[in-house]
């Protein structure tokens, strides 16, 4: 096996943690809104990490659709209705990757554009971190993320003890130190394996209208163009292009419906939190996804108490520490006035609207081809297209 592409050690292991912050409350959240088996979800969510672990050899995570994700918890879709939307955005990528239509939109979106999405999704996620996941157990969930954030920063950077290691462990130190319920945890273990089921005609075509359209948008912004221009931020050796990206999030969500499975997409936060974690193989992602694979195989019964290991406080520093990550991708733009503050518009746009990331993305392309057609020495640096 070459260690380049995966590897199994103390780095890869902390790094697995690194999205677990956006992945897991989301997924609980599909779960009980839409009524899915959670041995299903969870079966197929780790299936997916495990198999772009190989098929990618970074740390290249999965994600749930976010923007179906909202959708489905806030207005309680049904969850037929879900896997028919995974199928139809999955035939949109397909079409879109065989005809070559992401490769002329990486060719068109100015990278300054690609860092206010990464931008504002790194806002999204500090913000969420800040004001939902710290503070959501009170003065003993303060003390938490304190301890945490202390572990983080005195450890930052230390390739022998991984910070995220230790975060990881403070969280379920405090779950046992505060009743983790560990026998009924042993009690509730057994074997569930996911169950078949086919979409009607008529959950593609209302999913597609009702889930699809409002998340097409976002994946091929964040899931597909800023994953790619992530790998090229941190693995610059390293060549995927969004054809490759674009194909196997196509094939993911056209197989996972018929499993009971969430629709799910890549997605530069989950890269970066992954790295920012210790990981550069696709060994975290496999990591990551054995948990999961664990998870909806044999605890499916006890999930409730098996989640209190992850306390929310420790899931909002993890997210905090994925944030700014992509928060610094930016720098790069401040050589030149005029990319530096489209990339921020678009960052600020895409955190603070409605559908933030579509309107984002079309105002900083109508801003950067704007200047580039009227402008009169508005800026001596041009910024190149993402390909």
């Amino acid at each position: 096996m070459n260690s380049n592409r995966i590897r199994f050690d103390r780095n890869e292991l902390a790094g697995s943690f690194g999205d677990i912050g956006t992945d897991l409350p989301l997924i609980v959240g599909i779960i009980l809104a839409a009524g899915l088996d959670g041995a299903s979800v969870f079966f197929m969510f780790g299936l997916l990490q495990i198999t772009m672990g190989f098929v990618y050899g970074l740390p290249m995570p999965m994600q749930p659709l976010k923007a179906m994700a909202v959708l489905v918890i806030t207005q309680k879709i049904a969850g037929n209705i879900l896997f028919g939307a995974g199928l139809a955005i999955g035939l949109v990528m397909l079409i879109l990757s065989l005809s070559g239509g992401l490769g002329l939109l990486a060719r068109w979106i100015p990278r300054c554009v690609v860092r206010g999405i990464q931008f504002g999704l790194g806002l999204s996620l500090a913000s969420l971190a800040l004001k939902n996941y710290i503070p959501s157990m009170g003065g003993s969930g303060y003390g938490l993320a304190v301890a945490a954030l202390l572990a983080m920063l005195v450890l930052w950077g230390n390739r022998r003890v991984p910070p995220g290691l230790l975060v990881v462990a403070i969280g379920a130190a405090y779950a046992v130190a505060t009743g983790l319920n560990l026998d009924a945890i042993a009690e509730g273990v057994g074997i569930t394996l996911p169950s078949f089921r086919v979409p009607d005609l008529s959950d593609i075509a209302t999913g597609f209208v009702v889930l699809a359209l409002p998340q097409i948008p976002l994946s091929i912004s964040n899931s597909v163009i800023a994953t790619d221009q992530t790998i090229r931020d941190l693995f610059p050796d390293r060549r995927v292009g969004v054809r490759k990206i674009g194909l196997t999030y196509s094939f993911v969500n056209l197989l996972v419906p018929f499993f009971g499975g969430v629709p799910a997409c890549h997605g530069c936060g989950g890269l970066a939190g992954h790295y920012t974690f210790g990981a550069r193989t696709g060994g975290s992602v496999i990591i990551y996804g054995a948990f999961y694979l664990v998870l909806g195989l044999f605890l499916s019964g006890p999930l409730h108490e098996v989640l209190k290991v992850f306390p929310q406080p420790i899931l909002g520093v993890i997210l905090l520490f994925e944030a700014l990550k992509l928060l610094t991708f930016v720098r790069d733009q401040a050589d030149s006035l005029r990319d530096i503050s489209i990339a921020l518009l678009v960052g600020v746009v895409a955190m603070a609207v409605k559908q933030g990331f579509v309107v984002g993305l079309l105002l900083g392309c109508l801003v950067y081809y704007g200047f580039k057609r009227f402008g009169r020495g508005a800026d001596e640096t041009d910024s190149s297209p993402v390909v």
